[in-house]
């Protein structure tokens, strides 16, 4: 009887481990068959394979709507087209068009005459009805637009609106048919890290061109850009290969959502481009299509960056905001009592943190509305409310805003704030004081040998590192004797020096 038992279990130990043997075996089989046949993914509604690129998805998805735009500008000159650019791109365009015809010589010199400038950017399809979008830059001063599709046919564009201040356009073509367009997605809500894929026409003649990066960083200010730098910048950051003709085309997201113009690359340095975000080009956009122009918010103060060194010395270490520099007459911000040394920490409800941000939250805000701003004065909360004006143009403001309250054409000079736009006008590295940007002819500061782009450190000997600062020293030095000379610690270049100016007598 035990014998079997012993037997029936010896079989069933037999059968087990055949059927385990059979396994192994058809597992091996199975997994050989994977490496030479990857399994099928579907991911939002496209059927992909487990070794594919995700990027030839995007590829296939986004290239036909972006395009790309040659221009031709009408300048006089003298030599060949390409003679006038100097600097690091000289080079560079002398290259891209070898071809360029020379403008024939005379006895006396080169004959002068009108040139057509060829160049090349990239842009993309924003909806059926033929609207792309572009950098500013790409068709500023356009004689001519030609639009090349990715199907390789060609339209003549006009320009439906451009805006410098941010560097944003909006071209148009018409007959193209149905037209792909490039979707939009929400450049709040990128992160550092994120995937970022560039298009465009690189170099000028590589249409086409997919770049693959991540997003280096956000919010980027303050940037010199060659050929003009927008007056508003939040630029996005990445590593994705920008290359001369990318701009204007699309910086994607991982599901092929636009989420940025590509602008501008850094020439000293690689795997740096910058982009502008798309939130930002929407909404400038719509009005570009709605009106042809922009219509921004205004308030009409002078900011500039609360400083470390300025909080401690007001007590306001533990603070955030933008420092009110200067307050211009019969403006918004004068009619609801802003005050210079304000420090504006909240601005329609939105924290404010830097200059930059805060002028985008002003120039964004629809014209007319009231809005809540909290300041801090004296170190103690204020609330006030504000009624936007719309922003006059650019020549009409630079002056009132250039320029603190109370001490306009003082002694004949005109100062501002060393912003970076200032700064880099004047090519000056130090950021601490004011620099003139005007004298007056026939003035005591003309006289003395003050001229534009001196940087005031100091008056009657008082320290100046900003507008508010020296705002409060001329107040002191007019409560002076009038009679007396003021003396400025000046630095132009690398040497600072001692000026002593005559009061002009009235």
């Amino acid at each position: 009887m035990e014998s079997r038992e012993t037997v029936r279990a010896a079989k069933v130990l037999l059968v087990a481990g055949g059927l385990l043997l059979i396994g192994i075996v058809v597992g091996f089989i199975l997994a050989g068959g994977t490496n030479s046949s990857p399994v099928l993914q579907a991911k939002e509604g496209v059927v992909t394979t487990g070794l594919e690129s995700p990027f030839t998805t995007i590829a296939d998805k986004t290239l036909p709507g972006v395009v790309s735009i040659e221009t031709k500008r009408t300048v006089t000159g003298s030599g060949g087209p390409y003679s006038q650019f100097e600097g690091p791109y000289g080079d560079f365009f002398r290259r891209l068009f070898p071809e360029t015809p020379q403008t024939p010589q005379t006895p006396q010199g080169p004959q002068r005459r009108n040139i057509r400038i060829p160049s090349s950017g990239s842009g993309f399809i924003i909806d059926e009805s033929g609207h792309i979008l572009t950098n500013n830059h790409v068709v500023r001063d356009a004689a001519e637009i030609t639009v090349t599709l990715n199907d390789h046919r060609k339209f003549k564009a006009r320009v439906v609106g451009s805006d410098p201040g941010t560097d944003v356009a909006i071209i148009k073509i018409s007959g193209a048919g149905n037209l792909p367009v490039v979707p939009l997605g929400d450049s709040d809500e990128i992160r550092i890290g994120d995937w970022a894929i560039a298009i465009g026409n690189a170099l000028g003649e590589l249409d086409g061109t997919l770049t693959v990066g991540v997003i280096s960083a956000k919010g980027r200010s303050n940037l010199a850009i060659q050929g003009g730098a927008p007056s508003y910048q939040n630029f996005i950051q990445t590593d994705a290969s920008i290359n001369f003709g990318n701009s204007g085309g699309p910086l994607l997201n991982i599901r092929g959502e636009a989420i940025g113009i590509n602008t501008a690359v850094n020439p000293s340095g690689e795997g740096i481009g910058f982009a502008i975000p798309i939130n930002l080009a929407r909404s400038i956009s719509k009005q570009l299509i709605a009106t042809g122009k922009v219509t921004r918010g205004y308030l009409g103060i002078l900011p500039q960056e609360l400083t470390p060194e300025l909080a401690e010395n007001w007590g306001l270490n533990d603070s955030h905001g933008v420092l009110v520099g200067g307050v211009s007459s019969n403006t918004p911000a004068s009619q609801a009592g802003f005050q210079v040394k304000d420090v504006i920490t909240t601005f329609d409800g939105k924290s404010v943190d830097d200059v930059q941000r805060f002028r985008l939250l002003v120039a964004e805000t629809p014209v007319n509305k009231k809005v809540a701003v909290r300041v801090l004065r004296n170190g103690k909360p204020r609330d006030l409310q504000v009624t936007l004006a719309e922003r006059p143009p650019e020549d009409q403001i630079s002056r009132s805003e250039a320029t603190p309250p109370n001490s306009s054409d003082w002694l004949g000079i005109r100062v501002s704030a060393l912003g970076g736009d200032m700064a880099d006008e004047f090519n000056i590295r130090d950021r601490q004081g004011v620099v003139i940007t005007d004298v007056t002819e026939g003035s005591g500061a003309e006289d003395s040998g003050l001229r534009p782009g001196d940087v005031i450190k100091e008056v009657n000997d008082t320290p100046v590192k900003d507008m508010a600062e020296y705002t409060k020293a001329v107040e002191a030095a007019r409560r002076r004797s009038p009679a007396k000379p003021v003396v400025f610690l000046i630095k132009r270049g690398d040497a600072t020096q001692f000026v002593a100016v005559e009061p002009t007598q009235d």
